[in-house]
């Protein structure tokens, strides 16, 4: 955190992933944001940002979209300016879902993954998915905006088996 008081600001989260093997089809690994609003933090998210786009309100953009996992670095990353988004916005969960193409492909499929969350040079937490490594899609982070309204990181690890859609719209429920 920044700060005790003021809470994060600006917020980055990094993906990795080795690319498939040779003649195999291409591992496809998506980073999504789902942005709640304080009315129904558990409820039906009031946008996403994922495939190349960015908020209404510019606040959260998926600023890298790899489809092979191929390069150095960071294959996908998104920048959430936290410190910009509106009031009415309590609650930001971010995932991960695995584009399923031919066959199912899970985490334990998918060689050297990783997701960072930071906030400019300190890491807020990194998870390898070697926990869900059954799962197709998993809820790797939560922010919160705490009542004086700064906003707060939560560590979260959890999976979900299922098509990238359905994950995009449970990811964020208590039960999902």
């Amino acid at each position: 955190m920044s700060s005790l008081n003021k809470g994060l600001g600006k917020v980055e989260v990094t993906l990795k992933w080795d690319p498939s093997p040779m003649g195999a089809s291409p591992y496809d690994l998506d980073i999504i944001a789902a942005t709640y609003t304080a009315e129904a933090p558990y409820g039906e998210p009031a946008y996403l940002v994922h495939f190349d786009s960015r908020s209404p309100d510019g606040t959260i953009t998926l600023n890298r979209d790899s489809q092979t996992g191929q390069g150095f670095g960071a294959d996908e990353v998104m920048t959430l300016e936290l410190e910009r988004l509106a009031s009415e916005y309590a609650r930001v969960v971010v995932g991960v879902a695995i584009q399923q193409g031919e066959g199912r492909t899970t985490f334990g499929h998918v060689s050297n993954t990783g997701v960072w969350i930071k906030e400019g040079y300190e890491e807020l937490s990194g998870h390898d998915f070697s926990g869900v490594r059954d799962s197709t899609a998993a809820t790797v982070a939560e922010f919160v905006r705490g009542e004086s309204g700064e906003w707060v990181h939560r560590v979260v690890l959890r999976g979900y088996d299922g098509a990238p859609e359905q994950f995009a719209a449970a990811m964020g429920r208590k039960d999902g």
